[in-house]
């Protein structure tokens, strides 16, 4: 699969690397330059690598880059470590018709120490974690199709995701999904070695992963497009 992104250069995990020894703010501002050259400009160069490749498999995920990518800068407000930068770089393909920050995504992020590619939802609030376990006891058998698909098992393994010890309140302990309902967390990731970044192999292993996943997002994502949970705003 060819693509037009040849890589993060050298430059962008070495000032990850030297961030994370030195995070703080006199030093991002003198190596400002190296950032937006060499990690910034890369990134969104490697959105919208991906956003024009994934309209072939995912045209309902939203692939701006003013969207997608995470911002440097850690918000200290609640957070014992007052570090003001974060030592990597990340961005999450919601989809549209969902209220934000709700849903399944698809989401990756490049650091020193690897790179990860993940998707599914990590934190569903109340309202979302009904309606999908709802839609799991109902279409119990597709959700177990999908994480049984050769491919699916090849490349994430399994399921993965927080889970309860018993049976949900809802339902009875022994319903055929038991295992499905009993997750609070429905997630599937593939971390690769650091060096990956620097390749122009790093887009056509981002789509193989991104497009075994979304047979997982659609489903997660069904219940909240056909009756969202109640926010301001959506994609």
């Amino acid at each position: 699969m060819a693509s037009g992104f040849p890589g993060f250069p050298p430059e962008a995990l070495n000032f990850l690397r030297q961030l994370s020894r030195n995070n703080n703010r006199e030093w991002f501002q003198a190596h400002k330059a190296i950032y937006e050259e060499k990690v910034k400009m890369p990134m969104i160069a490697l959105v919208l690598s991906l956003g024009g490749a994934m309209q072939s498999f995912a045209p309902e995920m939203v692939v701006d880059p003013k969207r997608a990518i995470f911002r440097i800068y850690r918000d200290t407000r609640f957070s014992r470590d007052k570090a003001p930068y974060k030592t990597q770089v990340a961005a999450v393909f919601a989809p549209r018709g969902i209220p934000k920050h709700q849903g399944a995504v698809l989401y990756f992020h490049i650091s020193p120490e690897e790179v990860l590619i993940a998707g599914g939802i990590y934190m569903p609030i109340p309202a979302e974690l009904r309606a999908i376990r709802r839609h799991i006891a109902v279409h119990w058998e597709e959700l177990s199709k999908i994480t049984n698909n050769r491919n699916f098992r090849k490349i994430f393994g399994r399921l993965e995701g927080e889970q309860l010890t018993r049976a949900p309140r809802e339902f009875p302990r022994d319903h055929p999904a038991i295992d499905f309902l009993r997750y609070r967390q429905y997630l599937v990731s593939v971390t690769e070695p650091p060096r990956l970044a620097e390749s122009p192999h790093l887009v056509p292993r981002m789509l193989t992963a991104f497009a075994a996943m979304m047979p997982l997002i659609r489903f997660l994502n069904a219940p909240l497009k056909a009756s969202p949970p109640a926010a301001s705003f959506t994609y």
